[in-house]
């Protein structure tokens, strides 16, 4: 029986190795993180490399998209691009001389050889093993060609892939997060580790690479599970030949499910990290929400910081069950963030939204001591970042955007003669005092039976444009008298049209 070590003996090195192709999403994300909070919780090293040898489906825009996200996420590596390290360069399409090399070595000594099965020939195998209730993998056709039996392929013109040789044994490892795992050598056949062309294939390059930069913890997710059984047998190949120094250990992290109880592709929307980003949310609040989607910080807070996480992670605690992607409680727990900000630096964090191509008030009309003051009543309702640019538009534009549900719905009754009588309160109250301007409005209402969320609705309709958003009384306050009353007196217009 073949096996690995649960845990190997030295320091910790993880590695976060994603393929440039496509926008980033959150699944990977979440491998990210959990491999970036190990290395960081355990004092290791966080090793970041690009998997780029598909020419045909990666790209450097999504390369540097890559590079971006993680900067964004505030997720740092010790080794990869841009930082360098001991076992550069740490783009695969850069690291074919190694991998040719090692392919050369395996095929010398045994564990691998040439295969010259044509498609053709391959898939009526598997058929007549189907047929006939045998496993359908490779069946081994190639494995012990004689000299003289190659030659004759190769003088048909034939052309090979190198595949891998697996051992007549079961192969057992202690998986992190699943614990013992067997599988059974029918279950597990000789696999292609090299193409016709002398393309390296991902089963070869993704464990040499993590051979080579002496990665000891692979953290990745539950769809390369079957795959790994085939890297331990190589790995323990790549050990005897001195490639290796130990085989790592696996830990498999659970699926995340989408809609339907579907395992979230990244061609769901609510999967790309671009749509996180553009709507608002904190680096801060995903990377909260997203670590839950596994594990959990305790049975009692489901919010909490980054550090805090850092310091109490530990990829044994991480539960194998999928996980469901919940959008709703990733924007309460982004809401969350939102409000943990200091004023400041909540400030700051709106600055993208309050310009073009977000913002629709000219750039002259903006007053940054203005937002500043409403500043504070904002964070408290925001649930994305995102959300800012409806909630004050009604400050740097000359006019309120009506949304024409919110006037219908706040101008019934007699709108008309509950905003005479709201206007002349508020002429004469006392504008340096929110709870004056609220007892101006509460009077208007009582004048005419109505408490006071019906009697503000049209008040906040007539200066907001909405009939939900920030504090009234306040957001009168900052408008300012002047532009407030001139607000009513255009809807009162509006009505008696």
């Amino acid at each position: 029986m073949a096996s690995a070590p649960a845990t190997p003996s030295s320091p910790v090195r993880v590695r976060f190795c994603p393929s440039p192709t496509g926008n980033p999403h959150v699944g990977l994300v979440r491998t990210a993180l959990f491999n970036w909070a190990y290395a960081r919780h355990t004092g290791g090293t966080m090793v970041f490399r690009i998997e780029d040898t598909d020419a045909a489906r990666d790209s450097e825009e999504s390369y540097q998209q890559l590079l971006d996200s993680m900067r964004w996420l505030g997720l740092d590596w010790d080794e990869g691009p841009e930082v360098g390290g001991p076992h550069a360069p740490y783009r695969q399409s850069q690291r074919t001389d190694l991998y040719n090399d090692v392919a050369e070595r395996l095929v010398a000594e045994g564990y691998a050889y040439p295969c010259y099965c044509t498609t053709e020939e391959l898939d009526e195998r598997r058929e007549a093993a189907r047929a006939a209730g045998r496993p359908s993998g490779y069946d081994g056709h190639c494995r012990d060609l004689t000299a003289e039996q190659k030659a004759a392929y190769e003088a048909e013109g034939r052309s090979h892939i190198i595949r891998f040789r697996m051992p007549d044994e079961t192969i057992t490892f202690t998986d992190l997060v699943r614990g013992e795992l067997t599988f059974q050598p029918e279950n597990v056949p000789d696999y292609g580790i090299v193409r016709a062309n002398g393309a390296p294939l991902y089963t070869l390059v993704n464990p040499v690479d993590d051979a080579l930069m002496e990665i000891t913890h692979v953290l990745r997710g539950e769809d390369l599970l079957s795959s790994t059984p085939r890297q331990v047998a190589l790995y323990q190949a790549l050990v005897k030949l001195g490639i290796a120094k130990q085989i790592p250990a696996f830990g498999h992290l659970p699926y995340v499910m989408g809609e339907g109880n579907k395992k979230l592709s990244k061609r769901d929307p609510q999967a790309s990290l671009n749509l996180y980003r553009e709507r608002g949310f904190l680096p801060e609040g995903l990377l909260n929400y997203l670590s839950l989607l596994g594990w959990s910080f305790s049975a009692d807070q489901d919010v909490f910081t980054v550090p805090e996480m850092v310091a109490k992670f530990d990829i044994a605690d991480v539960n194998a069950n999928p996980a469901r992607f919940d959008l709703k409680k990733a924007e309460a727990i982004n809401a969350d963030h939102i409000r943990m900000l200091d004023t400041a630096a909540f400030t700051e964090a709106c600055a993208p939204w309050l310009v073009a191509p977000y913002a629709p008030w000219a750039p002259e009309d903006f007053d940054q001591a203005v937002f500043d003051t409403i500043a504070p009543y904002a964070q408290t309702r925001l649930t994305v970042l995102s959300d800012i640019t409806a909630n004050v538009d009604f400050l740097f534009l000359k006019e309120p955007v009506f949304d024409e549900a919110s006037w219908t719905k706040a101008m019934k009754g007699d709108p008309l003669a509950l905003l005479t009588t709201a206007r002349e309160n508020l002429q004469g109250a006392d504008w340096s005092s929110a709870e004056a301007l609220k007892e101006a409005v509460l009077k208007a209402g009582e004048a005419h039976g109505l408490k006071l969320g019906k009697a503000q609705a049209p008040v906040r309709v007539a200066v907001t444009g909405r009939t939900v958003g920030l504090p009234l009384f306040e957001s009168l306050q900052i408008l300012g008298k002047d532009a407030s009353l001139a607000r009513i007196d255009a809807a009162l217009a509006r009505l008696a049209a």
